[in-house]
């Protein structure tokens, strides 16, 4: 049962488990991201001013004691609003919770770039200052394929204009996005974006191909073709060795990714970044399969897990019991376990 008296979105990002969620838009105003299934069968509609300010005074009665730091903005883009109401609502929320240092909304390319570099000042200014943007990949071919309605130039002249603006920027990445084919395009020219943006975070995600999305369709009608999850990891050394001249914090941190232990801060930790991918890709392929299915079965979380006898033996007979069954279908069971990480 719902006892919550405002109303709230379906999704945040994992950087903000702690903070104070208002809805200032429902759903997505593109919406039509072959990956995507967040908003599916979900209209997009901006909300009144009414009824966020009947929403921040509710919250603010329903979380009265509790001191936040942090908000996000939800759904999918705050940018749509006009300029001026985005920064009344910003101001009626920091009278309400006067103790917030960060409030933070994603951030799609096509609409930011309608905003005059003043009205990104001033929404920074008002206290917008983190943006998450779905790059999910700078290769337009990519783009284009996964129906992005977006390009790399307009990623970079987007988030050059918030970052100017003061605001934090925290791009996303999906791995193995551009599939067997274009793979290396998809690092190689995600990188190079990522090295004229500089944002302060990259982080990084695994495709997982969800039931009803347009990338489901493409993989059935053979349009897109999975990569081995050896592959995918191949895919994320070289972004990582592509990436040159930034200074930003880089981090596999969802429960989607193979290699969780993959955060550091560039250019000093490249190096370490870097001996991870190569110690997952040097393992025996017995080992790597083993270490690849217990983590995708939830029972490892970082390499150095193997070696934990009770997490060893409840993967060996989970693996053991799985190759059994489905002795070649190692790959396509990954997939399907990604697929439903939320």
């Amino acid at each position: 049962m719902n006892t919550c008296p405002f109303e709230l979105g379906p999704i945040r990002p994992v950087d903000e488990a702690e903070s104070l969620l208002i809805r200032t838009t429902r759903s997505c105003p593109w919406n039509r991201c072959e990956f995507c299934v967040n908003y599916k069968g979900m209209p997009f509609s901006i909300r009144s001013l009414d009824e966020i300010r009947k929403d921040i005074e509710a919250a603010a009665k329903f979380h009265r004691g509790r001191t936040f730091r942090t908000c996000f903005l939800q759904d999918g883009d705050s940018f749509v609003m006009k300029t001026a109401e985005l920064i009344e609502v910003l101001a009626f929320l920091k009278s309400h919770f006067p103790t917030l240092q960060r409030i933070s909304s994603y951030g799609r390319a096509q609409t930011m770039i309608r905003k005059s570099p003043s009205e990104m000042q001033e929404i920074c200014n008002a206290g917008l200052n983190k943006l998450y943007c779905g790059m999910e990949s700078g290769s337009d071919a990519v783009l284009k394929q996964m129906h992005k309605g977006t390009t790399a130039a307009d990623i970079i002249k987007s988030a050059c204009m918030a970052k100017a603006a003061g605001m934090d920027i925290s791009e996303f990445i999906i791995l193995g996005l551009g599939g067997q084919e274009l793979w290396q395009d998809h690092a190689r020219e995600t990188a190079q974006v990522l090295n004229q943006i500089n944002p302060h975070y990259i982080r990084v995600l695994t495709i997982g191909v969800k039931p009803g999305s347009g990338l489901e369709e493409q993989v059935r009608t053979g349009k897109y073709h999975f990569q081995t999850e050896k592959n995918i990891i191949e895919e994320q050394r070289l972004l990582i060795n592509t990436l040159d001249g930034i200074t930003s914090n880089y981090a596999n941190h969802h429960m989607v990714d193979l290699l969780m232990e993959a955060r550091g801060q560039f250019p000093q930790d490249k190096p370490k970044l870097l001996a991870i991918m190569d110690r997952y890709l040097a393992l025996p392929e017995k080992d790597r399969i083993h270490y690849t299915l217990g983590k995708r079965f939830g029972l490892y979380q970082k390499m150095d897990d193997v070696h934990n006898e009770t997490y060893r033996q409840r993967a060996e007979t989970a693996i053991s019991s799985f190759l059994n069954s489905y002795p070649d279908q190692i790959e396509e069971a990954c997939q399907q376990l990604r697929a439903q990480v939320v």
